[in-house]
């Protein structure tokens, strides 16, 4: 278990600290089993138990007189698989997170080494913690766009060939950060609210400039996720243009070899009184005739921009 105090930075102290009736305002970090041996230490009134073992996604919930909830976050790595889980327990003293992952540590530890507050309080501590969870996506969603404009450059390239695979793989990336940008407004509004009076009126700022921040960040992946369409589109139309462009050239063989095969049709009929049968020009002259045709249908195509 880890405990500290919110000064002008994050100090650790142990659990006596946070109880001694200092005005500085706390977090915690606990384990499920430190919490259920704990929990009464911190007088919050809970009604909906946080439950670190059975989290399915991010939300917060009021109680009495606390207000609880979890995180899920997905390792922006591996956004399908892999993502970190734990629950918090909030009221006006403080915060207190039930982890077993040891994310929740990690991102406390990173706000201890980047982070000095001027004016501390619980709602820049949130605010910092909650920016940490996003805070990359940006870079992420860049990224994801210079995939998709090399893809693009490829199906207009005169191969026509796109990672169409790759797309989808992105498309499906940005559904679930979507998802994840959803349940993370949600529980921003429910802070917003501050049904519980824990966050003061000055300090409000802080969660209307995360909001407007997850609000941001939603905007991006929705234009991204309409750019894996655009993609998509581009790939079918290009495909589409591929295609007619083949039946275009079929189309133009076969009427050039029609009347070749007209000529080859009658006068393969062999009637006995068929003159040019006998006549010892005959060959040479539909040899002739049938490389006037084609020439004479190239020059037509060519004119009329079919080839």
């Amino acid at each position: 278990m880890s405990y500290y105090l919110l000064g002008e930075r994050i100090q650790p102290c142990n659990a006596e600290d946070l109880h001694d009736g200092m005005d500085s305002k706390y977090v915690a970090v606990l384990t499920t089993p430190e919490w259920k041996e704990a929990r009464d230490s911190f007088d919050m009134g809970i009604e909906l138990e946080p439950d670190a073992g059975n989290i399915h996604n991010t939300k917060a919930e009021v109680n009495y007189d606390s207000l609880t909830g979890t995180f899920l976050i997905p390792d922006r790595h591996d956004l399908k698989e892999k993502d970190s889980r734990f629950a918090f327990a909030l009221d006006e003293k403080g915060i207190v997170f039930i982890d077993d992952s040891g994310k929740a540590e990690e991102m406390i530890n990173v706000i201890r080494r980047t982070k000095r507050w001027r004016e501390p309080s619980l709602e820049r501590f949130l605010y910092d913690f909650l920016e940490q969870i996003v805070d990359n996506d940006l870079a992420l969603m860049e990224s994801y766009e210079t995939e998709l404009d090399r893809i693009e450059d490829e199906i207009l390239s005169s191969e026509g060939h796109g990672d169409l695979a790759r797309v989808n793989e992105i498309r499906s990336d940005v559904r679930e950060l979507l998802v994840h940008y959803e349940q993370i407004i949600d529980m921003t509004q429910e802070l917003e609210e501050n049904e519980n009076g824990f966050f003061s009126e000055e300090n409000l700022r802080y969660i209307h400039l995360f909001m407007n921040l997850m609000a941001r960040r939603h905007d991006s992946a929705v234009s991204l996720r309409e750019h894996t369409m655009q993609v998509r589109d581009l790939y079918n139309s290009q495909l589409d243009v591929r295609q007619n462009r083949t039946m275009t050239l079929l189309t133009v063989i076969t009427t050039i070899f029609m009347p070749l095969t007209l000529i080859a049709g009658w006068y393969g009929m062999n009637f006995v009184f068929m003159p040019e049968l006998t006549w010892k020009w005959g060959y040479p002259v539909v040899i002739a005739v049938s490389v006037a045709i084609v020439i004479f249908c190239l020059i037509l195509f060519r004119k009329k921009k079919w080839l």
